[in-house]
């Protein structure tokens, strides 16, 4: 396993971050318990989970899961770097969502009840709230972090003006601010080559790139029967719209002789401000299977056929469209 620093801190990950999405609805605790150790012996030690996770409403299941693997001990939360997110619907009463300092406060407790553990590595703001301020948020933040609660803060979802201001506003209060940002990055979506990757450039904050395989259409989807693989009908109309895309796209990848989800998250990890993409296996095999990624070789030649078949922005704002 190969490790890098998460942006511009000491603390260093895997390059493979594992997500943990699918722990209770599609995994069961059992397998899921299985695919948090395989992934240790793997040398992932980076975990991303959110307290909606689960999707039962206030129950935080996927955390819960978590936490019963961290009770069994043997180094297990030791080893782990830890992020969890907040912002999601806990309930029906109205602070129960969003970024006030209220739920902030209240959603931190009720992550660290729920994970077994006395500390989160890293605590992302799931979604932009156009509602809080800044100064809010980063007060919220600042006491968890004074308590040791909380040791380092990321965003999700943020875009490229929303992470210049919270970082100037982090800078005014002497705080750290954000060290990485979670986004929709793959081959497929690449918006955020336009503002976001360089305001996170600017700022030393990490990419960890969510559904690098584009909800799965980039893992070979055109070679696989109707059978082999459930697909939502946003996944269907989107495999349909890029059809052409996906046969050049999987034409490549044989001629490489890789599989098309290792050439994607290989394309990822050779974006010079990409961390660590997010894998969210749902089997064993897919687990290991992602860390042949890791070893794909990808020539300027490789590169630019990619570029071809699924072109980016243009690049980095206002140059991408004007001059």
């Amino acid at each position: 396993m190969q490790y890098v620093h998460l942006g511009r801190t000491g603390l260093k990950v895997s390059r493979l971050c594992l997500g943990t999405m699918n722990f209770g609805p599609q995994t069961s605790e059992e397998d899921s318990h299985a695919l948090m150790d395989r992934a240790l012996e793997l040398g992932i030690n980076f975990f991303d989970t959110a307290d909606v996770y689960g999707w039962k409403r206030g129950e935080g299941w996927t955390e819960q899961i978590i936490g019963r693997w961290f009770a069994k001990g043997g180094g297990r939360r030791e080893k782990v770097v830890l992020a969890t997110k907040v912002y999601g619907d806990m309930g029906d009463w109205p602070n129960q969502s969003r970024l006030s300092a209220l739920h902030i406060r209240k959603a931190c407790e009720d992550s660290l009840r729920r994970l077994q553990t006395d500390y989160i590595d890293l605590y992302q703001m799931h979604h932009i709230d156009r509602n809080t301020p800044f100064e809010e948020i980063w007060q919220a933040m600042e006491q968890l972090h004074r308590e040791g609660k909380i040791l380092y803060v990321g965003s999700s979802n943020f875009a490229g003006w929303h992470i210049a201001k919270a970082q100037e506003m982090a800078r005014s209060r002497n705080f750290l601010g954000l060290v990485s940002e979670q986004s929709l990055y793959n081959l497929t979506a690449r918006t955020i080559e336009l503002e976001v990757i360089p305001a996170c450039r600017e700022y030393g904050i990490g990419i960890i790139p969510w559904s690098p395989l584009a909800q799965g259409i980039l893992g070979g989807v055109l070679r696989q029967t109707e059978g082999d693989r459930r697909f939502s009908d946003r996944a269907r109309r989107a495999i349909e719209q890029q059809r052409d895309r996906l046969e050049r796209w999987e034409a490549l990848c044989e001629e490489m002789g890789e599989k098309p989800a290792d050439v994607a998250l290989a394309w990822l990890l050779h974006q010079d401000a990409v961390t660590a993409p997010i894998i969210g296996p749902r089997t064993m095999e897919q687990l290991e299977g992602s860390t042949r990624a890791l070893e794909v070789p990808l020539s300027e030649e490789i590169l630019k056929k990619l570029d071809e078949i699924f072109p980016g922005p243009g690049g980095p704002a206002p140059e991408a469209y004007a001059w």
